[in-house]
């Protein structure tokens, strides 16, 4: 008995300091807890590490620039790059060059080398012509040239503004109204192509006088003499289901221009009537053998300088500013901008002449790209054309046209 009652009195010594230690029954935890403790409480026991110790809401208000805070180290599950980091790489850089598989016997030497660089990595291409023989001087981009049709945007307002001159709906100075206080003439509605003025003048006309003037400008066929791989634009069996004939008159919707058509159109412009022939000369031979061939005469004669008061006007302060205005050397040109749905191309239109007495030219250029492309563009490509070459006394007395075998880029 005296020895039970011993360890009966060291128990009651002992159980007070291990009920304080533990006051759940469970083991006691130890003084220097491990990293892996380092925070106690059921929130830090979830924690996976270090990294996400605080809450992402409270970091994001701790931000100096309001922005949520970025880990230093991030895990690669939380690196998420966001649509304007993606933006920042660098895109691809390409070069066109628009020479590529010309064959260039017979070129005109100084215009090829001209119409080369002013055109320089754009997805385009460059017709020049003697509008008074009808002879191509140079083609850069031939493939483009003569492969297929495009639709002509607003280039198709000179056979519009033809067409409804000859058959008496206008004159120069004949106001057309487009509002109940909006009203243009002629000459305004082509320096700034007006869509609406051409809609107005398509209803008028109607959709077989339209096709009709179109043919004798030379749309819809060959511009050239036997030039290999030419194909020739179209025109449409009916007039566009949506917007009618106005949409063929202001934009040509549903007509396929090639540059070789606009240029044969705009040098009978210039020449006061002739459609010709486009020959392209390949040899020495074939230059010192050429003969003019004539397609048709076209019996404008009356109507020409009520256009090309509106061409100049384009150049002078409207859509085709950036060919530069010259006084001595003047530029007349009509601009087109317009997207292809057949080519899935935004195109840039310009067909243009200068006014000259000597080696007068037909500068035809197409651009065909992105959304950046139009027909103020274009006219800045021919306006350097003809400035290099006016550089270069192309245009002045007694010089000769040269027949030498030319260059690539």
């Amino acid at each position: 008995m005296p020895r039970l009652q011993t360890l009966l009195v060291l128990l009651c010594l002992l159980a007070p300091t291990s009920l304080a230690a533990s006051p759940s029954g469970s083991p006691p935890r130890p003084i220097a807890p491990s990293p892996a403790h380092s925070q106690a409480g059921p929130k830090t026991a979830k924690r996976r590490s270090p990294a996400h110790s605080r809450p992402a809401p409270k970091t994001a208000k701790r931000s100096a620039n309001g922005s949520p805070a970025r880990p230093l180290t991030p895990s690669p599950a939380h690196s998420h790059p966001g649509p304007k980091t993606a933006d920042r790489r660098p895109l691809p850089i390409t070069h066109y060059d628009p020479t590529a598989g010309d064959n260039v016997d017979g070129d005109d030497l100084a215009v090829r080398r001209a119409a080369v660089d002013a055109l320089g990595p754009y997805n385009g291409t460059v017709v020049v012509v003697d509008p008074q023989t009808g002879r191509i001087l140079t083609i850069v981009n031939q493939k483009t040239a003569l492969d297929s049709g495009f639709t002509p945007c607003s280039t198709i307002k000179l056979v519009t503004a033809f067409a409804a001159l000859n058959e008496g709906l206008i004159g120069r100075d004949t106001p057309v109204q487009l509002t109940r206080r909006t009203s243009l003439d002629l000459s305004s509605a082509l320096a700034h192509s007006n869509n609406p003025y051409f809609q107005i003048l398509g209803d008028r006309l109607g959709y077989e006088r339209v096709v009709h003037y179109a043919r004798l400008f030379g749309l819809g066929e060959k511009a050239g003499w036997q030039i290999p791989g030419e194909r020739p634009g179209a025109l449409p069996e009916a007039p566009p289901g949506h917007g009618g004939v106005g949409m063929m008159t202001a934009y040509g919707e549903g007509i396929e221009l090639t540059p070789l058509e606009l240029a044969a159109l705009v040098s009978a412009i210039a020449n006061g009537g002739t459609i010709y022939h486009l020959q392209y000369p390949r040899s020495q031979e074939e230059i010192d053998h050429f003969n003019p061939r004539v397609k048709r005469h076209l019996d404008i004669a009356n109507w020409i300088q009520d256009v090309k008061v509106g061409m100049r006007g384009a150049v002078d302060f409207g859509t085709a500013h950036r060919a530069g205005v010259d006084q001595q050397e003047p530029i007349l040109g009509k601009t087109g901008t317009c997207h292809d749905s057949r080519a899935l191309n935004h195109l840039g239109w310009f067909g243009s002449f200068n006014d000259v007495e000597r080696n007068q030219l037909v500068v035809v250029v197409l651009l065909t790209g992105g959304f950046r492309i139009n027909g103020p563009i274009a006219a800045g490509v021919a306006g350097s054309i003809y400035k290099q070459l006016s550089q270069q006394n192309f245009f002045a007395n007694g010089r000769i046209l040269s027949t030498q075998v030319c260059c690539t880029r």
